[in-house]
């Protein structure tokens, strides 16, 4: 009785052998060097990063292997052939498309890694986060919509198809180009946020007249979390069309202001004295900015402002507040005259007399 290895021919036999040892040898080769060169400080790879990008390239070993033909004959299924090769290609492409996905998410971990946005002078590190955060999306996308249609055009039909269907789909195009400009124009002013960065990851910013920080860029659209914990959902092109402001565009230290409104007989050199002692008792202040300054004049007070700096605008609200009640309480305390009133002025006629 014979088997099936009897009615395999020698050399198909030895093909396959020899084919798959190849694979074998060569996934091997590859998973040695990646491993050594991860150890190398100088090609450290983040933790876990072998595991991403081995099953991939086993992959697209096994693609280049399934297209050698030695399975094929093995089995003896060379009227096959066709959805041999096209599964081989197939699988390549989708093998290639989940390498590339994951070197990107490797590359970013790692350049990410060495910046903290924890730290008060976060500038670079917010930076950084919100450009691989942008671009990383615009490369997956780009990527995936290249498999898809690499995928689709390696089908002899499908090809014919879209050729035709591009030929004739002039006025459609235009249509759709036309009702596609919103998004289009959405997707564009998200890539400039990422260029140009007039806003951050973290910036702390006034939009539409709420107080927060940028939580989370996407292409389309930004998060912003308000100080009460809401969340405000702005349309990328907001950031590029209208004026907002940025308190962290530059640096995350920013001055405050307090201003008070007293009788014109108040003392000046008392009220500076007071805020010196104030400031240089809490740790809000950053020793930076301490002035005070009368900023105007009206009928019935002046304006007094006091600027102060902190180290980033939510201890800058805190100190602020501080000052204010502390200014407020030393003026009710030394000089409650000083408060601002309004006065009558009350005359005797001259029949009285």
């Amino acid at each position: 009785m014979n088997t099936f290895f009897d009615t395999v021919p020698r050399s198909a036999l030895y093909f396959f052998i020899a084919s798959t040892l190849g694979v074998l040898v060569a996934y091997w080769v590859i998973s040695y060097f990646v491993k050594k060169y991860g150890k190398d400080p100088k090609y450290l790879l983040p933790n876990g990063a072998f595991k991403k990008i081995s099953r991939p390239i086993f992959l697209i070993i096994f693609s280049i292997w399934l297209r050698s033909g030695s399975i094929r004959t093995l089995l003896q299924l060379e009227e096959h052939d066709y959805w041999f090769k096209k599964a081989s290609t197939i699988l390549f492409i989708i093998s290639i498309t989940w390498l590339l996905l994951n070197l990107l998410k490797i590359i970013k971990t790692a350049i990410v890694n060495n910046y903290d946005v924890q730290v008060e002078n976060n500038l670079k590190a917010r930076k950084i986060y919100t450009q691989f955060n942008i671009l990383e999306r615009i490369f997956i996308f780009t990527i995936i919509i290249l498999a898809v249609g690499a995928v689709l055009m390696s089908f002899e039909s499908i090809r014919e198809l879209g050729v035709s269907i591009f030929a004739s789909a002039g006025v459609a195009g235009i249509i759709i180009g036309f009702s596609a400009q919103k998004m289009i124009g959405t997707v564009l002013a998200g890539i400039q946020i990422a260029i140009a960065q007039p806003i951050k990851i973290d910036d702390v910013v006034i939009v539409e007249g709420e107080w927060g920080r940028i939580e989370e860029i996407t292409l389309t659209y930004v998060v912003v979390k308000i100080w009460d914990k809401r969340r405000l959902i702005v349309p990328t092109p907001y950031f590029i069309d209208k004026p907002f402001q940025n308190w962290t565009k530059s640096s995350s230290d920013i001055l405050g202001t307090v201003f008070l409104y007293t009788d014109y007989n108040v003392s000046f050199d008392a009220l500076r004295e007071e805020l010196t002692k104030i400031l240089e008792s809490t740790d809000l202040w950053d020793k930076e900015v301490n002035v005070l300054q009368v900023t105007e004049s009206k009928q019935n007070c002046v304006e007094i402002r006091a600027l102060m700096s902190a180290k980033d605008s939510p201890t800058a609200w805190d100190l602020r507040v501080l000052v204010r009640e502390k200014l407020i309480t030393f003026l009710q305390q030394n000089y409650p005259e000083s408060i601002a009133r309004n006065r009558v002025l009350l005359e005797k006629s001259t029949d009285e007399q």
